[in-house]
């Protein structure tokens, strides 16, 4: 018996936990590892933006018109090299960039969270409840399913107005339904199973079996999501900001510098709009490979 204990603890400690063969998991693939070193320098450069940019391109002090148009490799009469150009303003697009991800990444995570927040508190509660409670939040879902995202972000922001704060509040509005509606599916599986029914026979209350024992087992899904929602968040700011919905324009953003340079394409001045276009771009395909890859490391269908 000792022998076969021993055997076994050694078997156990030889046996990676969870958080490890996920992670492992995920890095075998060289598409994502190579989008989340991606994404981890485009967060670096967006964090350490104020003190790694050229200059603060929304600060009205250090722009001059006369540095208007300039194109990419251009020197300022004050000895400033425009790496990638300015705009009509004199405002660096480098530094532009670097800013406008500030902005972009913060409403593609805040809304994502607080969406998540709000999806999974509402599914959990539907799910665990049923009767009326369940009908009735779940037709609030689908009437907000029916509608396509942007137009209603479009609609939350004729009410609200522009502006970064209401971009954020509109994409939470609209994008909080598809976790309720992912969340209330899972958790409709998990509270039949047998660890459910024991934390009732126990009688433990029912914040505590939502809380403690349902959620963490309806989490996976919910990041998949919500890595997913961040991309497309990204995007949608991106487009209300191109439509003159979104961001203002005192505001940094990769849409609105796009949409400041998009009359000057077929002039020659493609770079105004082409940088903050390629950075967008790169920005939603790295978060795009970190998220498919993390869809199917959390697939319990791909695990051993």
């Amino acid at each position: 018996m000792t022998v076969s204990n021993a055997g076994n603890e050694t078997i156990a400690k030889s046996e990676p936990s969870g958080s490890s063969r996920v992670i492992k998991d995920f890095f075998r693939s060289p598409g994502a590892a190579i989008g989340f070193a991606v994404l981890i320098i485009i967060c670096g450069l967006a964090i350490l933006a104020p003190w790694i940019s050229p200059q603060n391109p929304y600060d009205l002090m250090q722009l001059d018109i006369m540095d208007g148009r300039l194109a990419p490799g251009s020197e300022s009469m004050k000895g400033l090299v425009y790496h990638l150009g300015t705009d009509s303003q004199g405002r660096d697009i480098l530094s532009g960039i670097l800013y406008g991800l500030r902005t972009s990444l913060t409403v593609g995570v805040v809304s994502a969270i607080a969406a998540a927040l709000i999806g999974t508190s509402a599914g959990l509660f539907a799910a665990y409840t049923r009767g009326r409670i369940e009908t009735g939040l779940m037709r609030l879902v689908d009437l907000q399913l029916s509608f396509p995202t942007i137009l209603m972000a479009l609609m939350m922001l004729a009410v609200l107005g522009k502006g970064v704060t209401n971009v954020v509040i509109a994409l939470i509005i609209a994008e909080w339904a598809t976790y309720a509606r992912t969340v209330r599916a899972t958790a409709l599986v998990e509270r039949e199973k047998e660890y459910i029914e024991a934390a009732r026979m126990l009688r433990l209350p029912g914040w505590r079996i939502l809380l403690r024992h349902l959620l963490p087992n309806c989490l996976a899904p919910v990041i998949v999501i919500a890595t997913m929602q961040v991309a497309r968040a990204i995007g949608l700011e991106a487009t209300l900001s191109f439509l003159g919905l979104g961001a203002s324009v005192t505001e940094p953003s990769l849409g609105m510098l796009i949409s400041t340079g998009y009359q000057y394409l077929l002039t020659g001045l493609y770079w105004i709009s082409f940088f903050p276009g390629v950075a967008l771009l790169i920005t939603i395909v790295a978060i795009n490979l970190v998220g498919d890859r993390v869809r199917d490391v959390l697939n319990p269908r791909n695990a051993s």
